[in-house]
């Protein structure tokens, strides 16, 4: 089927006129201004956050997490990270061990990939046939159009998009550096084998499950990457404007 996205057209690193030392002080004040809307968020307890980051191996998930909400509370923000299913999971329909999950009002909750494994590894391996993929296709798009209306949902979905070559430099830090090597799977390795069967599937993924618009996010730099994911989290706090809630005084 006939694809408008090419991934490997959209460049994985900073536009080249963009300097680390330019965006270091608004980075700052970024990461600032989004705990301290969390904060009211959070108070006010009306509209929720979810966030997506979805990816492949070492595209800097984890990394933009702690980065980009390191000044807020250990308490306003929930993450939540996605592997294989427990065999309960597995006994329930696929949405069912991630809805679960998603914001209640005034919280942020960030998915460390989401029920889109479950159309991309699972298509990768041909674990499910196309006629399955389809069907969970509109469930996804079900899903968070369900969100977004019945609670009130703000849902960013990041797509971490980063060149096969830096991956292979980030996975080879896993054996190369000690402090890392806790995160070297061999799996890893082997899944990057399957690397054009991946962006095909994120492609058709990002193409059709677009009701909630993706944002790709260059990750080549992890400064320049940070810095683009913040400005947009920044952007959907604002738009969402929280206030604290003031003591009502009793009248006379």
């Amino acid at each position: 089927m006939p694809r408008e996205l090419r991934l490997s057209e959209i460049s994985t690193r900073s536009p080249e006129e963009l300097e680390k030392d330019h965006v270091e002080k608004e980075y700052d004040e970024i990461t600032s201004e989004i705990a301290d809307l969390q904060y009211k968020l959070k108070a006010e307890g009306k509209n929720n956050l979810l966030i997506i980051f979805q990816g492949m191996d070492a595209s800097g998930k984890d990394g933009a997490t702690h980065k980009v909400f390191k000044k807020c509370g250990v308490s306003g923000v929930q993450t939540y990270s996605f592997k294989k299913p427990t065999d309960k999971e597995f006994a329930h329909d696929f949405l069912w061990r991630v809805h679960k999950l998603t914001p209640g009002k005034g919280e942020v909750v960030i998915f460390n990939r989401s029920h889109y494994e479950d159309i991309l590894i699972q298509r990768v391996h041909n674990w499910i046939d196309e006629e399955r993929v389809n069907a969970r296709v509109n469930a996804i798009n079900a899903f968070e159009e369900l969100l977004v209306k019945d609670n009130k949902t703000t849902i960013l979905k990041f797509y971490m998009h980063i060149s096969e070559e830096r991956q292979r430099e980030k996975l080879q830090e896993r054996i190369d550096v000690p402090r890392k090597n806790w995160k070297h799977k061999d799996a890893d390795w082997e899944e990057r084998k399957l690397w054009k069967d991946y962006m095909s599937c994120y492609e058709d993924a990002i193409d059709r499950c677009n009701k909630v618009p993706w944002v790709i996010v260059p990750c080549d730099q992890r400064w320049y990457r940070n810095y683009f994911v913040a400005k947009k989290v920044y952007a959907a706090l604002k738009k969402l404007d929280p206030q604290l809630p003031a003591i009502e005084k009793p009248n006379g």
